[in-house]
C-alpha cells in the first residue's frame, strides 16, 4: 500500500523499522484467527464433512491430537488442517472425543454432517463400545469408519522371516554403533570422503514409516566403508560385512523396502481416493506373485541392488537366500490380503457411471437417485469428456 500512495522508495523506508515482538506474535495470530474463520465457514456451508485424526508426539515429547477436515466447497473437495489440542491427561478415547465435541460445540458445527472418521487400528480409536469412532457414531450416525491406508500398508510391511529379521537387526545395530557415538560419526564421515563416496553419512533407525528402507539402502550402498571402518573396532558385528549370504540378505531388504516405501508415498495425496488405494494394493500383489515365480527360478533382475551385488562377485544366489526371499514375498502378499480386503462390487457405478446397467445399480439407493445415475449415463458430453481425459 505504501508503495503505490507514496512510491517505491518510501516503501524501503519503511521496511527498514523493526516490529516488536508483540506486534508480530499479534499479527500471527489475527491471520491465524483469519484462516481459521474462512475455514469454519466453509465448513459450515458444506453439506457433508469428514475428519481424519491421529494422536503424535512433538519434539519434546509431548502429546498432541491433530485433526484434519475434507469438506466440499465450489464443487470440489477440499481438504485442511482443522486443529492441533495437546490432551491434558492421558490420551484415552472419551477425553479424544471430548476435545473433538469442544471444538464442534465452540465453533458451531453440526456432528450430523460429519459423514467419514478415519484413524489408525489403536484400541481407543477403534473401541466397538467405548473407542472415539464408536462414540462420533452417537452423535453422527451416518458417519463411516476408514482404517488410515498408510497405517495398515505399514503394519503389512512388518511381518518378515527369522533370517531376514534377524539380518535387519544386525543392520540397525551396525548402523547405531556408527552413529549414537559423534566421534565414530566424525571418522566414518572422514573415511568416506577419503574413499570417494557419494553419501558420507549412515542415516539413524527410526519406527517413523519409510525410514527402514532408507537405513538399510543407505547402509548397504555403503557397505564397503562400513567394512573398512570395523576392520580395527572391537564390534562383535563387524565379521557381517564379510560374509556374502549376510549382504544378499541386505540387498534383498534394499530392495524390496524402497519398493515398500514408493507404495507407501504412492497412497498418499489429496487426490487419492479408496478406488486408487485399491488399485496401488492389487497392483503390489501382483508384482509380489510374479517377482515370487522369477526368485524361485534364480531370477533376480527384479531387484537390481541384490542383481549388481551378486554380478560384481560373480556369486549365485544361495539357496538359504532364496528360501527367505519366497517366503517373505508370500509372507507381504498374505498380510496385504489381510489388511486391504477385496472391495465389493457396491461402488463400482462411481468410477464408471456411463457404462452402469440397470441391474447393477446400487440397492442402497432411492429409485429417483438410481434414475438419476441412469440420466447421467446417457449424458454422451460428459461421457466424451470423461474419455478424452488423460489418466493418472
Amino acid at each position: 500500500m505504501t508503495e503505490i500512495m507514496c512510491g517505491e522508495k518510501a516503501a524501503k523506508q519503511l521496511n527498514l523499522v523493526p516490529l516488536s515482538n508483540d506486534t508480530v506474535s499479534r499479527r500471527i495470530v489475527e491471520m491465524a484467527e483469519d484462516v481459521k474463520k474462512t475455514l469454519i465457514e466453509r465448513i459450515k456451508s458444506s453439506s457433508y464433512y469428514s475428519i481424519q485424526l491421529d494422536e503424535t508426539t512433538d519434539v519434546a515429547d509431548l502429546a498432541n491430537l491433530m485433526v484434519y477436515v475434507r469438506y466440499e466447497h465450489d464443487g470440489a473437495a477440499q481438504e485442511e488442517f482443522l486443529f492441533c489440542q495437546p490432551p491434558e491427561t492421558r490420551t484415552t478415547a472419551e477425553l479424544i472425543f471430548q476435545l473433538l465435541d469442544a471444538f464442534v460445540q465452540e465453533n458451531g458445527l453440526e456432528w450430523k454432517k460429519c459423514v467419514g472418521v478415519c484413524t489408525d487400528g489403536a484400541r481407543a480409536m477403534t473401541g466397538r463400545h467405548s473407542g472415539v469412532a464408536a462414540r462420533i457414531k452417537e452423535v453422527a450416525p451416518e458417519m463411516r469408519w476408514t482404517h488410515c491406508s498408510i497405517h495398515r500398508e505399514a503394519l503389512a510391511v512388518k511381518k518378515m522371516p527369522d533370517g531376514l529379521k534377524s539380518v535387519l537387526d544386525s543392520a540397525v545395530k551396525s548402523v547405531d554403533f556408527i552413529k549414537a557415538r559423534p566421534m565414530q560419526s566424525r571418522l566414518f564421515q572422514v573415511l568416506c570422503d577419503e574413499m570417494g563416496s557419494e553419501h558420507v553419512q549412515l542415516l539413524l533407525h527410526t519406527e517413523v514409516r519409510l525410514s527402514r528402507g532408507k537405513v538399510i539402502s543407505r547402509l548397504f550402498e555403503l557397505h564397503r566403508e562400513v567394512q573398512v571402518f570395523l576392520q580395527d573396532k572391537t564390534f562383535p558385528l563387524s565379521e557381517v560385512f564379510y560374509d556374502t549370504v549376510w549382504l544378499s540378505q541386505l540387498a534383498y531388504l534394499s530392495d524390496i523396502f524402497s519398493r515398500l516405501n514408493d507404495l507407501n508415498l504412492g497412497l498418499q495425496g489429496l487426490s487419492i481416493n479408496v478406488f486408487d488405494v485399491q488399485d496401488k494394493i492389487n497392483t503390489m500383489l501382483k508384482k509380489l506373485e510374479l517377482f515370487q515365480i522369477k526368485v524361485k527360478a534364480g531370477d533376480v533382475s527384479a531387484f537390481p541392488a541384490l542383481e549388481s551385488f551378486l554380478s560384481e562377485n560373480e556369486l549365485t544366489l544361495d539357496d538359504g537366500v532364496r528360501d527367505n526371499m519366497v517366503a517373505h514375498l508370500v509372507s507381504l502378499r498374505q498380510q496385504f490380503r489381510q489388511y486391504f480386503p477385496v472391495m465389493t462390487e457396491d461402488n463400482s457405478w462411481m468410477r464408471s457411471p456411463f457404462s452402469m446397467e440397470a441391474s447393477g445399480l446400487p440397492k442402497n439407493l432411492t429409485v429417483a437417485e438410481q434414475e438419476s445415475v441412469i440420466e447421467l449415463s446417457y449424458i454422451k458430453g460428459l461421457c466424451s469428456r470423461r474419455q478424452a481425459q488423460p489418466s493418472h
